[in-house]
């Protein structure tokens, strides 16, 4: 069976230089914490819901599900302790939304049958979470290397402890797609589409919440082709039509890009015109909306 990955922010920059820029600014590592705190809080809300959809049937999915929503409030909790700690905001992370833009590219009409709905969802998390543990993987690596200050430790300890239960998630979610598909050839083809599906799916979300640069509206569309090219023929127009208009004139993006084009004028206004420009006007980067 095929095993699926997130691949780079446009295809060029891995996890671990984000995460090594990241760490080095205090403001944007506070934002980038507050904004893994967000998600997995999140994540209890849209399991939960899930449990509530799926309606007692299979009972050991939904006990699995029920595990799964206690860990991520753990996680929640301890990274809320962290910033509270550090002074850090608590708030809606600024920019576009990495779960919101996920949950708009999912067409859920789609799903026929019960057991459709399942391997949707097993595939939909199982491949955000393998972008967290890629993420906190990085971030634990980036810490390492830089000063060993007790803020910085601190964090690392928190991330460290989240991290093996994120791997014990991505291991149940493949476990789980291999028994689905172990039940047949229809099953198992069923499964590889909803791979390569919400690989595609996870691609576009990621990338639309760190993109603010020229030409992001247009990257945004090749990605929705992307999700677009995942689909049956006959699904690809309803599907494309519903969600191009908002791929190309999300107004979040553009107030993102206000506020990180005033926060650099603010910061150094030389740097901005020697920088920021310049950096804007090339071919993507990393905005201020992190995973």
């Amino acid at each position: 069976m095929t095993v699926a990955y997130p691949r780079k922010f446009n295809n060029s920059l891995s996890a671990r230089e984000i995460l090594k820029r990241v760490v080095s600014d205090r403001e944007i590592h506070l934002i980038t914490l507050n904004r893994y705190r967000y998600n997995e809080q999140r994540s209890c809300k849209d399991l939960t819901e899930l449990i509530e959809q799926l309606n007692g049937n299979p009972p050991e999915l939904i006990r699995d599900l029920s595990h799964h929503v206690n860990d991520e409030s753990r996680h929640a909790m301890w990274l809320t302790d962290l910033l509270v700690d550090l002074g850090g905001p608590l708030d809606t992370p600024p920019g576009v939304s990495y779960i919101d833009e996920f949950n708009r590219l999912i067409d859920r009409e789609t799903y026929t049958t019960a057991e459709d709905g399942v391997i949707a969802a097993l595939a939909a998390i199982n491949v955000t979470e393998k972008r967290g543990c890629e993420f906190f993987s990085a971030h634990i690596h980036a810490l390492k290397a830089a000063p060993q200050t007790e803020e910085n430790i601190k964090i690392r300890e928190t991330i460290e402890k989240i991290f093996p239960e994120e791997t014990g998630h991505v291991r149940w979610g493949t476990r789980q797609l291999a028994k689905i598909a172990a039940k047949s050839p229809a099953h198992r083809q069923k499964v590889e589409i909803a791979k390569r599906k919400f690989v595609a799916i996870e691609q576009a979300a990621f990338e639309s919440g760190m993109d603010i640069m020229f030409g992001a509206e247009l990257r945004r569309v090749n990605n929705l082709m992307d999700v677009v090219n995942t689909l049956p023929l006959w699904e690809r127009p309803q599907y494309l039509m519903a969600r191009l208009p908002e791929t190309l004139l999300d107004p979040e993006l553009q107030k993102v890009r206000m506020t990180a084009a005033q926060k650099a004028w603010d910061r150094d206004p030389q740097a901005f015109v020697t920088k920021f420009i310049p950096m804007f006007l090339g071919n993507g980067g990393i905005g201020e909306s992190r995973f």
